[in-house]
């Protein structure tokens, strides 16, 4: 029988709210762990990827702050949540967000990848709870724009992964700024890597809560792995990728991602692709779309792995099977969330069954290979309803903008050596040195288009158009220059400099030596 939110303590202003978006009944993990972190006490909470660890921290968090109101204080968070990517964070915010709004707090998401100065201006106006990932917070700590120092909840999520990519020296220096006995929930998939020193330092005699096996396999959607040859991959990733519902394909690298993103699009599958090369704002665009349902299919790397929810993505593609059986269980975790069904399907090509059979053991998955092509009965499963293909509208182009374009005409200046038009082709007054708008320099009464002696003007004065000497040809000898006996064409020529060629037989003899 589900229970209530209430009926574990949750307060019921808290249980509007998740009435409100469709929440009645409490999922697994928060049943276990609720009675224990609403009490305040430390709690360490293992389950899988999308059994509903956020509201399982989010409302004692939110809960326990608002029972004891406290002003504001610039630069002073009362709770903080930590989590490994800014997908992650984004979406944990999204979460929090409501609760938080409904108990009168205040929250900030900090991360890196995007300016600061809304997260010190958020942060000097003063929030409740900062959701944030370590790198930028233990940046923002040393400049002084945050300060632990009154912190009352700490939340560590997706621990293993932080100790995945490296952060837990980072996330070690964040807990040790923060004051002792404060309540610490942390939240695992599983205890490797270090995470259980990190247990063992900062939790203090924490409840252990276990809603499934420490390798949370994933059971809980059907999976299949797709034999088939290289000549034939890319012709069944388009095909996989035409149903109806929103569907993950999940590649190696950022470029691949870029590429097939692109290539699905102009075959009538809009796509878009996140990965780590994207800034903040395009992954956010991105991933928006994605949601919105105006892209059928996002293509990822594993920076999509965790963190990224969206109802209703029916299907999971490991296009590239994944190195090792944890990516397999959050790359697959993006479907089936929250009790809903899913597909899964590895791409394998012959010479890959041997990886991908003993990842699948890893995972503690039994699943049959199954040899097939474009028109196989299974494959059209899968898909399922094919949708109408989409005109492909290429991206509008940033134009340039025209102040800082030069004509073809005038010279590259600093940025280099353009073509640049025949000597006397233009007033002096038109050509730019290196230091900025040249001086005219008139001499001898000459007129305005004359030029004056080389060693009275700028290096990147006009010279002879390119097209009449070659890269490095000789240039012409002027009656009016002065003999040189420095600067970059004396002899030897300056350090660095480019050749210039062999010097006329009648330059004067002061450049010789």
């Amino acid at each position: 029988m589900s229970v209530t939110f209430s009926a574990l303590g949750v307060p019921e202003y808290l249980s509007k709210v998740l009435v409100a978006s469709g929440i009645e009944a409490a999922f697994p993990i928060q049943e276990a762990t609720l009675p224990s972190t609403l009490a305040g006490g430390d709690v360490l909470g293992r389950g899988q990827t999308g059994s509903g660890k956020t509201l399982a921290f989010s409302l004692p968090l939110v809960a326990r702050l608002a029972d004891r109101p406290q002003r504001r204080k610039a630069r002073f968070p009362r709770a903080l949540i930590m989590a490994p990517t800014r997908e992650l964070a984004t979406q944990i915010a999204k979460t929090v967000d409501p609760l938080a709004k409904a108990a009168g707090l205040r929250t900030t998401v900090i991360y890196g990848g995007v300016a600061q100065s809304r997260q010190e201006k958020a942060m000097n106006e003063g929030v409740d709870i900062v959701i944030a990932c370590p790198g930028r917070l233990d940046d923002l700590i040393k400049q002084k724009v945050v300060d632990l120092s009154q912190l009352e909840i700490s939340v560590l999520d997706e621990a293993d992964h932080m100790a995945d990519m490296g952060f837990l020296p980072v996330v070690r220096r964040i807990m040790d700024r923060m004051p002792t006995g404060i309540q610490h929930m942390l939240f695992s998939a599983t205890l490797d890597n270090g995470v259980d020193k990190v247990v063992k330092r900062y939790l203090s005699n924490p409840t252990i809560h276990s809603v499934d096996a420490p390798k949370a396999a994933v059971n809980t959607m059907e999976h299949h792995v797709f034999v088939i040859g290289n000549d034939d991959k890319k012709d069944l990733i388009r095909v996989l990728a035409q149903g109806t519902a929103r569907r993950i394909m999940f590649m190696r690298t950022k470029h691949h991602a870029k590429k097939m993103a692109l290539t699905l699009s102009k075959a009538g599958v809009p796509a878009v692709d996140l990965h780590g090369n994207l800034s903040q704002n395009a992954r956010d665009r991105n991933l928006a779309a994605f949601a919105s349902g105006e892209a059928k299919v996002l293509v990822a790397t594993d920076v999509a792995a965790r963190g990224v929810h969206v109802d209703g993505v029916e299907l999971v593609v490991h296009v590239d099977p994944p190195a090792e059986h944890k990516a397999y269980t959050h790359r697959s975790g993006r479907t089936a969330r929250a009790g809903s069904d899913g597909t899964v399907v590895t791409i394998c090509t012959p010479d890959q069954q041997g990886d991908v059979s003993t990842l699948l053991k890893q995972a503690g998955l039994k699943v049959p290979f199954e040899k097939v092509n474009l028109n196989s009965p299974v494959v059209a499963k899968v898909v399922g309803e094919v949708a109408e293909p989409v005109a492909y509208v290429a991206p509008v182009q940033q134009k340039r903008n025209p102040a800082k374009s030069k004509p073809a005409g005038e010279g590259a200046g600093r940025g280099g050596r353009g073509q640049r038009p025949a000597r006397g082709a233009k007033p002096a007054a038109e050509a730019q040195g290196r230091g900025g708008e040249r001086r005219r320099t008139e001499r001898d009464g000459a007129s305005q288009g004359e030029r004056p002696a080389r060693s009275a003007r700028g290096a990147n004065s006009d010279r002879p158009a390119r097209g009449a000497r070659g890269a490095n040809a000789e240039r012409p000898s002027s009656p009016s220059r002065s003999p040189r006996t420095g600067g970059r064409n004396a002899a030897g020529g300056a350090t660095g400099g480019r050749s210039r060629g062999p010097r006329r037989a009648s330059s004067p003899a002061g450049r010789g030596n």
